[in-house]
């Protein structure tokens, strides 16, 4: 046990008791416990399987290559728009007394991702299409163009999916606009 999990965990009132069973069930798989990232994380011949980690208002069991899991009870989650992990959320301890065999089961799954040397194929930036309007403002300012593509993968890939999600052509142009003199100064979406 690590103490820097401890403290972690004594400093989460709300959570303690499921945080703790979360871990204990870490800990029955044989994985090592870790700090990193300021969550406890669990690890595999020093690679990464799971973390734990409290939300507003659940906590989470983070699975790091969890795209890659057959998932056949269907709980695990996407966070956000992430590409390999997954994560299974819990607001009470009842759900994860229930879950847990289920939740073993998928953290030996994980290991044997993990000793497999399997990796998640992630997509590339340029296997997003990029919306018309967005093109069309990086050909007519060409400042713009050099900017955006001086972005980091990352943050290029939120700015073309967010432009995306817009349904209407007049709201994606209005997002783009909104976001020019942020790109121009090299910021992502969410950067301040």
């Amino acid at each position: 046990m690590n103490p820097k999990a401890d403290e972690y965990i004594s400093n989460i009132p709300q959570w303690q008791q499921e945080l703790k069973a979360l871990r204990m069930i870490c800990l029955d798989c044989n994985l090592v416990e870790e700090f990193k990232w300021s969550i406890p994380v669990y690890t595999f011949h020093k690679k990464n399987i799971v973390g734990i980690n409290r939300l507003k208002e659940s906590v989470v069991l983070a699975f790091f290559k969890g795209a890659l899991l057959s998932d056949e009870d269907g709980i695990l989650l996407q966070p956000g728009k992430v590409q390999a992990a997954r994560w299974v959320k819990f607001k009470s301890i009842k759900e994860i007394i229930k879950l847990e065999p289920i939740l073993k089961a998928y953290i030996f799954e994980a290991i044997e991702v993990e000793k497999a040397g399997l990796k998640v194929i992630k997509k590339k930036t340029s296997d997003y299409p990029m919306p018309e309007e967005f093109q069309n403002k990086l050909n007519e300012i060409p400042a713009l163009k050099k900017a955006f593509y001086a972005l980091t993968p990352g943050r290029q890939r939120a700015y073309i999916l967010y432009f995306s999600q817009a349904k209407q052509s007049k709201t994606r142009e209005a997002r783009v606009e909104k976001y020019v003199q942020q790109i121009l100064k090299g910021k992502g979406l969410n950067d301040l």
